[in-house]
């Protein structure tokens, strides 16, 4: 069988970048453009950076620790990873030879990311807290345990850093959450915190307001990494959707859904799903069989490496397969050991993965991440993207793909289908955010500190008339920092869920549902504060959705259908185009008519309350509709925009019955 016969997957996102080189470039000091950014806050106390995978976090780290500890007085560097696999990013590292002036060379002793007993590794801790040594590198629990054994002050003088500090949550359940709050309260210690995406699964923040305030932030976006990459020009996010079992042949094809999008030819991870969800077959081994079965038949497996050498149906090619789901310590071992020693694409073909092959795992080769089921947390699925995103001369585009089951209307778990395929399209919104160049935006007549001057030439600078520019340094930090995390909440709020699928007309969206969320994720900004960043926010959005063309001397700015001069660019007309929109008309074009209906009657069965501003922004609309059709709209249309008109109407109409009541 020939690629051809493969299905491409239906890509909501795809970006092309410059391949500049500009992100892979040192300088003097032997400092990636990240590295260099991240160094220049070396002296903070507290410091949060986020910055993609790949991007060298852990080698800026050790920069930082070096400057600490031979510059700042502090006496040790303890670093904690997730897992223990990840420890292998912070072995020794000459750092001289690259133009810095000391290198990391932790004494192996106190690596404690190694086999062995949670209580032996406890106290090799508490020993290296009595000793002369300097560094130590240990797993989240390792640090949890052993900090119930120590008084907060053992930890005074030293730098404590945290890898993939998303694990940490405000929750009071979270145990490393208490551990970071206790040291900070009741310590001298310093903290670095690092991740490659900030935001949770869940509602639940991963620092409270008042401790995150302490924490000067360094951010560095996913676009410039990817920009300035010398090999990787293309980035494909995409979805595949089947009915039944992901593994189980669909008659019209003739193959599994998993068959269809899997191409044999790119080098690959696959998650499987986990136990928990839907499309699992509830037992992980037999998934990795069920997979295994898709691919074609186990001819032996290598005793030495774990290796997994199977013979394809499709092509007859022997594939080499690494699984990573098995828990058995001795395999798991020689499997991550010959994965750590792949030098060339030939050395392995797949990857069958659950938990692991997502943070801190580094194949460069991996040109497709595929992913079966749905993911509920953000931060898993820009991990898992980003093992796909390193750069390297043997790929040119990376692919994610996400095969999800399609609802099916007499399933009795359509509304938690519907839930999920829903929550993975805001997902792919949400990354097509954080994937975009990043643009700055200033009101039309700004002319502040000869700013503008400098502005005029700035390609990314767009004005917008009537935008209200930030003037409180907390609502500029927020815009500068945290932008892409508030999208996510925003994207993850049930009622924007429900509010997605063009049934809430997008000036409700932008001046009502998304200054709520606002409020709700930041309690003390003002008014003020909040319509400056709801609008930053909905501008970025709509901006990031469109796309800007030059004719002759002028920019254009393609935006929802309508074609505009980029200098007549107005909020107000900003407010009227659904910023998410995009992605579900994609997905209208990508499944059948009876799916799509699913979808809307379980959205419509749990359909969002009117409030008053809403109905008094639907008052026009609803006018308007009356005028062109001479009739009012009607709540049992089919058309979800008419029937939200309708109970609009009722709404207005209810208010004015009982204020003449009251009269």
């Amino acid at each position: 069988m020939q690629n051809s016969e493969y299905i491409k997957p239906i890509n909501l996102v795809s970006v092309t970048y410059a391949q500049t080189g500009k992100s892979k470039q040192t300088n003097e000091l032997g400092m990636r453009e990240m590295q260099a950014k991240a160094y220049e806050a070396r002296t903070a106390k507290y410091l949060l950076l986020k910055a993609p995978p790949a991007s060298g976090k852990s080698r800026a780290l050790m920069f930082i620790a070096l400057d600490k500890l031979i510059n700042q007085g502090l006496k040790k560097v303890i670093v904690a990873v997730p897992e223990r696999s990840i420890g292998n990013s912070f072995i020794p590292t000459e750092l001289t030879k690259y133009g810095f002036y000391s290198n990391w060379e932790p004494n192996q002793k106190y690596n404690l990311c190694t086999p062995g007993s949670d209580t032996s590794k406890v106290k090799a801790f508490h020993h290296f807290l009595q000793s002369s040594e300097q560094i130590l590198i240990c797993t989240h629990a390792t640090l949890r345990f052993a900090f119930e054994g120590l008084n907060e002050k053992d930890l005074d003088n030293c730098l404590i850093a945290i890898d993939e500090f998303h694990h940490v949550s405000a929750d009071g359940d979270n145990k490393l959450g208490n551990v970071m709050r206790n040291i900070m309260e009741k310590s001298s210690a310093h903290i670095v915190a690092m991740t490659g995406s900030y935001f949770r699964g869940d509602s639940i923040p991963v620092l409270l307001p008042e401790d995150e305030k302490k924490f000067i932030k360094v951010t560095y976006n996913y676009y410039d990494q990817l920009n300035g990459y010398e090999y990787l020009k293309s980035l494909g996010i995409g979805y595949h959707f089947y009915q039944g079992r992901y593994y189980k042949v669909q008659p019209e094809r003739k193959m599994s859904a998993l068959e269809e999008i899997l191409d044999e030819n790119l080098k690959t991870i696959i998650h499987i799903p986990s136990v928990n969800s839907v499309e699992s077959s509830k037992d992980k081994y037999e998934e990795v069989n069920h997979v295994i079965d898709c691919i074609g038949e186990l001819e032996y497996q290598d005793s030495e490496t774990g290796v997994m050498y199977v013979k394809s149906k499709r092509s007859g090619r022997i594939l080499k397969i690494a699984d990573l789901v098995n828990d058995n310590q001795t395999e798991r071992d020689k499997i991550v050991a010959y994965l750590r020693g792949v030098s060339s694409p030939d050395d392995i073909d797949m990857i069958i993965a659950l938990g692991m092959a997502k943070e801190g795992f580094d194949w460069p080769f991996c040109q497709h991440a595929l992913t079966i089921g749905y993911r509920g947390s953000l931060t898993e699925i820009i991990q898992i993207i980003g093992r796909a995103t390193r750069d390297s001369d043997n790929k040119t585009h990376a692919q994610f793909t996400n095969l999800i089951a399609q609802p099916d209307a007499v399933d009795d778990e359509v509304k938690l289908a519907v839930n999920n395929m829903l929550k993975a399209i805001t997902a792919s919104l949400l990354m097509e955010q954080v994937l975009a160049p990043n643009f700055k935006f200033k009101p039309m007549d700004f002319d502040d500190d000869g700013e503008k001057n400098g502005d005029e030439h700035n390609e990314n600078t767009i004005k917008i008339r009537g935008f209200k520019a930030p003037t409180s340094q907390r609502a500029k930090d927020i815009i500068e920092s945290d932008l892409n995390d508030l999208k996510a909440k925003i994207l993850q709020d049930d009622t924007m869920l429900k509010a997605l699928p063009g049934n809430i007309e997008p000036e409700v969206i932008n001046t009502v549902l998304i200054p709520k969320i606002i409020r709700e994720v930041y309690p003390d900004l003002s008014e003020e504060d909040v319509e400056a960043v709801r609008q930053y926010v909905v501008i970025d959005s709509v901006i990031k959705n469109s796309t800007v063309e030059e004719q002759g001397s002028k920019k254009f700015i393609r935006m929802a259908g309508s074609f505009v001069n980029i200098d007549d660019i107005h909020i107000d007309l900003i407010d009227t185009i659904n910023p998410f929109q995009k992605a579900f008309e994609i997905l209208s074009k990508s499944v059948t008519t009876s799916v799509l209906k699913t979808i809307q009657d379980t959205i419509n069965v749990t359909k969002l309350e009117i409030t008053e501003e809403e109905a008094i922004i639907l008052w026009p609309k609803i006018k308007d509709w009356v005028q062109r059709t001479g009739e009012k709209p009607n709540i049992q249309s089919y058309d979800p925009k008419e029937q939200r008109m309708a109970q609009a109407l009722l709404f207005l109409q209810d208010a004015k019955r009982k204020r003449e009541q009251n009269g």
